[in-house]
């Protein structure tokens, strides 16, 4: 239950970054969705189904990029840039944090909210 408040404050803490961040969702390491959020005022792209067969595969590409740590080093995140939204996936130990971002703010801001997110999520273990 614990685990469950602190992963939703999360949530909270990586909207407060910015007002054009979407959507939130905590996923653990088999690519269940721990917690998820969509900022209200807002509908999202994907339907429920869609969204969790994109965060299933969210942990099988983290597994498969595991692969190359030791050549290339941990990946710390990904960016994806799409016509419709930003994708962001920002990794812990234990989880794999997917936000999506409207797609107009500059790479500038973006890369800003990477940092912030990072920042929120460096005490978890």
């Amino acid at each position: 239950m614990r685990q469950n408040l602190l992963l939703s404050s999360i949530i909270s803490d990586i909207f407060k970054i910015n007002s054009k961040i979407r959507f939130v969702s905590i996923i653990n390491l088999n690519g269940k969705i721990m917690t998820s959020e969509m900022r209200p005022e807002l509908k999202s792209l994907l339907k429920n189904s869609n969204e969790e067969k994109f965060c299933e595969d969210i942990a099988i590409r983290r597994k498969m990029r595991h692969e190359f740590d030791k050549k290339l080093g941990k990946v710390s995140y990904v960016h994806v840039e799409r016509e419709n939204v930003t994708q962001l996936v920002v990794y812990s130990k234990l989880y794999s944090f997917f936000i999506t971002v409207e797609p107009e703010i500059t790479i500038s801001t973006k890369s800003k909210i990477i940092i912030k997110i990072k920042s929120i999520i460096s005490s978890l273990k």
